[in-house]
């Protein structure tokens, strides 16, 4: 009974592992977290997929040369736009490719406006031109509810709105070592965040970026096969003792 109680103490999984976000215990007042929100900027890679737009132009031919409808347009991760090929650079119908990797929305834009203003539009004039990410695609591996590539359609997500979008992590799932594999220009790099510490909004990693790998390891309970709760856990124990006493009465009978 003793040793049962032991394991079944041991391999339940604490309510402090499957919480997000928690307040730390010493500080028992309300407090006011302010999310990082100001990130570096994005600065674009290969896959990546835009949507450019232009409005109020002088030039009509010019909104039509961006209305995505001109047959460069290209499908990636889930969205229509002009993406980043593999040498980098994007297409655009007429004035052809135009080196976009390295380069942040705002950076490519300006490019954008001064490629336009010197070859259509020989005057000083302002060009209605953004250009935006036409959304953000991750993938999603491990202890998860629902894994693959996922596309929101948004320019900013944290990691939380992540996995809720994916189906969430069961409770099962590892919240307090849960990892981001990122590209950078010079290779690929961990960052691992607790999910379940409520500073984990200041991290510089809170918020994904385009073609990050978010993982998620099992517990160590799911591992060795015992029961996430404590009654699910004392029905195995009981199970588990219950064949054990059966085969000694069958050997001592014989």
């Amino acid at each position: 009974m003793i040793v049962g109680m032991l394991l079944m103490t041991a391999s339940c999984i604490p309510v402090s592992k499957i919480t997000y976000l928690q307040e730390s215990k010493s500080n028992v007042a309300d407090t006011l977290m302010t999310a990082r929100r100001l990130q570096p900027p994005y600065r674009l890679q290969v896959n990546d997929v835009l949507n450019i737009t232009m409005t109020n132009s002088p030039d009509p031919r010019l909104e039509e040369l961006f209305s995505g409808t001109t047959g460069e347009a290209e499908a990636g991760a889930g969205t229509a736009g002009y993406g980043v090929d593999l040498r980098g650079d994007i297409r655009l119908p007429e004035i052809g490719n135009v080196k976009a990797i390295g380069l942040t929305t705002d950076e490519l834009q300006e490019k954008l406006k001064e490629i336009i203003l010197e070859k259509y539009v020989k005057e000083e004039t302002e060009l209605f031109l953004t250009v935006k990410l036409s959304g953000i695609s991750y993938t999603m591996v491990g202890e998860v509810s629902g894994s693959g590539l996922n596309t929101v359609q948004r320019e900013q997500v944290n990691i939380i709105e992540a996995i809720a979008d994916s189906g969430g992590v069961p409770v099962t799932g590892d919240l307090t070592a849960v990892k981001i594999i990122r590209n950078y220009p010079d290779g690929v790099k961990v960052h691992k965040l607790d999910l379940t510490d409520l500073d984990v909004v200041y991290s510089p990693y809170y918020y994904i970026q385009p073609n990050d790998m978010i993982v998620v390891d099992p517990l160590p309970q799911k591992v060795i096969g015992t029961g996430t709760t404590g009654l699910s856990t004392f029905g195995t124990i009981v199970t588990v003792l219950s064949a054990l006493v059966t085969s000694i009465l069958l050997f001592t009978r014989l």
